[in-house]
């Protein structure tokens, strides 16, 4: 039951002219920001479909540019490497000139001049750092050097020269996810990029009695692997074996002793994540020290760096040496050119992996932004009908209010 009054009249009038007042600002809004929805009660629904593809969209652009900036990456490494690559077919020119035998040993230690720059060449190009400024081949340690330098006398020579190059990085991994739960493992350790020969490691120490006497853990080339106590030599042999890693252990039929030998070109890298298991096996030194130089001094190791090579070859020449040119020498740069190539090829293939799913990512992003396009944006072409029909019935309202109180304070003073 509605009470009829003097005031009825005004105060639907003021109700409905605020209304359509509400409803012109949200149709203002809605113009303002081209958005069909202003608050989540306008489409609720379509808000919760709009938050899910917005933050979808989010993602798939990071995941566009960590793809871009990797690739990035990878192509300035590529630079250093094919130029370590070009640097390295000459000294193996000048290998091949050295073994021939025509030439005498004065000829021989001019020719080796040319290889010590080479050779500063190499460690300049694997030292490279990035537009980041972050090392480009020392692993997750970015802010180091990835190798370092040490002088020393050498026979035939009159003053210091370079006698080792030694790995100051890691052997850490980069992940980078290039789409959801989906990453790219990235390897930028310069102890494989550039190395020559798979190493081998001897132990001298017979291991036939040994036993784990508790629960410990190993980390062979950056994989550990636990030990349960009561473990002989012949299940660890076992374990490291099955683990995954690009390590091949044995038992030495002669000394007893545990060998280990990388399977490709690479440098070993092994320590003592808890217990003295490499240590008792005489494979490493007091478990503080820091890999990859941390193996006992009473182990035999072969397999050395591209670096190790070239040094190798400039001493050959400076001694004059050609037996050793020919054979040993010329054969380990062989083999280091070989990997080098091998790690140019793999960063090529991911180089592409990288701006495919770059490419992929625009796509999905650029359909994403038509699904959130779709579901909120605002339609022009209504919004401005309405807008005029609010228009035209505001008009509307206020005439008849006009007309309903026509009366002024003019009627009162006839």
């Amino acid at each position: 039951m509605y009470r009829i009054s003097s005031q009825m009249t005004n105060a639907d009038t003021q109700y409905n002219l605020r209304l359509q007042e509400m409803r012109q600002n949200k149709i203002d809004k809605q113009v303002a920001s081209q958005s069909r929805i202003q608050e989540l009660r306008d489409d609720p629904l379509a808000a919760g479909h709009l938050v899910r593809y917005q933050s979808y969209k989010g993602r798939v652009e990071r995941f566009e540019k960590n793809a871009l900036a990797i690739s990035d990456q990878l192509s300035v490494r590529e630079g250093y490497m094919k130029q370590n690559l070009d640097v390295l077919q000459r000294v193996r020119e000048l290998a091949v000139q050295g073994a021939n035998g025509i030439y005498s040993k004065d000829d021989l230690k001019n020719m080796s001049v040319e290889v010590d720059e080479l050779l500063k060449e190499m460690i300049q190009n694997a030292n490279a750092v990035g537009p980041d400024g972050n090392s480009l081949f020392a692993g997750t340690r970015t802010h180091g050097t990835a190798f370092e330098v040490d002088m020393g006398n050498v026979p035939g020579s009159g003053e210091p020269l370079i006698v080792n190059v030694r790995y100051s990085g890691d052997m850490g991994n980069t992940q980078v996810e290039v789409d959801e739960n989906a990453y790219i493992t990235l390897n930028n350790s310069g102890n494989r990029t550039f190395w020559a020969e798979p190493q081998r490691l001897y132990a001298e120490r017979d291991a036939s009695s040994w036993q784990a006497a508790e629960d410990c853990a190993i980390a062979v080339d950056g994989q550990e692997i636990k030990i349960t106590a009561g473990d002989n030599v012949y299940s660890l042999v076992s374990k490291i074996n099955n683990s995954g890693t690009a390590v091949k252990a044995s038992i030495d039929p002669i000394t007893h002793g545990l060998n280990l030998q990388t399977t490709d070109s690479r440098q070993l890298w092994l320590e003592d994540v808890s217990g003295n298991t490499l240590n008792d096996l005489g494979l490493i030194k007091d478990p503080t020290q820091r890999p990859p130089y941390n193996l006992a001094s009473s182990a035999k190791v072969s397999g050395g760096s591209l670096f190790d090579s070239v040094i190798a070859l400039r001493d050959a020449m400076l001694s004059g040496d050609t037996e050793a040119v020919g054979t040993r020498v010329l054969a380990s740069i062989d083999s280091g050119l070989s990997n080098l190539v091998t790690h140019i090829a793999k960063s090529g293939s991911e180089y592409e992996r990288l701006q495919s799913e770059a490419t992929r990512n625009s796509a999905t992003a650029l359909n994403t932004t038509q699904m959130i396009s779709t579901e909120g944006d605002l339609d022009f072409t209504k919004a401005a009908t309405d807008m005029k029909m609010l228009d035209y019935v505001q008009q509307a309202t206020l005439s008849r209010a006009g007309k309903m109180y026509s009366s002024t304070l003019l009627n009162y003073m006839r």
